[in-house]
């Protein structure tokens, strides 16, 4: 009588997977390997070694920062007692706060009407729409100069006075905001079940009803991670703010930029340390919101 042979069971999906993983994980990584993990590292240390130098000697105790003399909060302390710095912040958050809120209301209408209704001329607007994006901000700001001086002397000619402050910089801000938020919520917008609003129309609730109970609630991260993106490149921003700003509407990068004309001390060092963590935090908490769009 003839024995015959059972062959093993044929091993899992998830085995036969995971032995070419397992061994190529085990394999000796080539020279081209090392080589690009050795360029990735460079690369690394390059554009993040600077900012850790900056926020370790903004703990200096001595005024030069090119010598370590001891650990010391003496240059934070300092900031408190500027009054220059404390002004340039409060322009900073004025014009942050007040350009974040109008650019975010702006950006969420412009990017529901353009992704719930076609219209004549749509796609000329959503050229336009992305240009802040897309431009350098250079350009963009001599255009906004250009803007205002023409403004001015149009406004000159009626009678009302007109010149650079706090306000031309506010509306410089919302008009590179605008474009950056309607990007956040309209990516929201894209993945947006209608089937909810057709149900609270079935419901008997109206366009207002639906919009603000149904629509709003379930695009709120969106708007809200739009909203922190624009505050944080506004708080930011130097080029923009530079050419249309005007007297007393120094902000806080631009009073880096003055402060670093007379010599960098360890002040500046604290100064930009506590902006690089507010700038941290702020994206940070972006990223957060557009996680819980998925």
């Amino acid at each position: 009588m003839t024995s015959t042979s059972v062959s093993s069971p044929a091993s899992s999906p998830s085995e036969a997977v995971a032995t070419p993983v397992s061994r190529l994980a085990q394999r000796p990584r080539s020279l081209s390997e090392r080589l690009l993990t050795a360029n990735l590292w460079l690369i690394f240390i390059f554009f993040y070694a600077p900012i850790l130098v900056l926020v370790l000697f903004s703990f200096n105790s001595g005024r030069y920062v090119s010598q370590w003399e001891g650990f010391s909060l003496r240059w934070y302390a300092t900031l408190l007692e500027n009054e220059a710095i404390g002004l340039a912040l409060r322009n900073s958050l004025i014009v942050a706060t007040i350009s974040t809120i109008v650019s975010t209301i702006l950006a969420t209408l412009v990017a529901v009407g353009m992704e719930r209704f076609d219209f004549r001329g749509k796609t000329t607007m959503d050229s336009v729409l992305y240009l802040p994006i897309i431009i350098p901000d250079i350009a963009m700001a001599v255009m906004l100069l250009l803007f205002f001086a023409q403004a001015g002397q149009a406004l000159g000619l009626i009678g009302f006075r007109f010149s650079l402050g706090l306000g031309t910089v506010i509306l410089a801000h919302v008009a590179f905001n605008v474009a950056f938020v309607a990007v956040t919520v309209r990516a929201r917008l894209a993945g947006f079940d209608r089937s909810l609003e057709e149900a609270a129309s079935d419901l008997y609730a109206n366009e207002w009803a639906t919009f603000r109970h149904v629509t709003l609630p379930l695009i709120m991260p969106g708007i809200l991670a739009g909203a922190l993106l624009a505050f944080t490149m506004s708080l930011d921003d130097f080029v923009v703010t530079f050419f249309t700003s005007g007297p007393g509407s120094t902000t806080l990068p631009l009073r880096i930029y003055s402060m670093v004309k007379t010599g960098i001390t360890p002040e500046i060092n604290a100064l930009s340390t506590l902006m690089l963590l507010a700038s941290m935090v702020l994206v940070f908490v972006s990223l957060l919101l557009q996680r819980k769009q998925t």
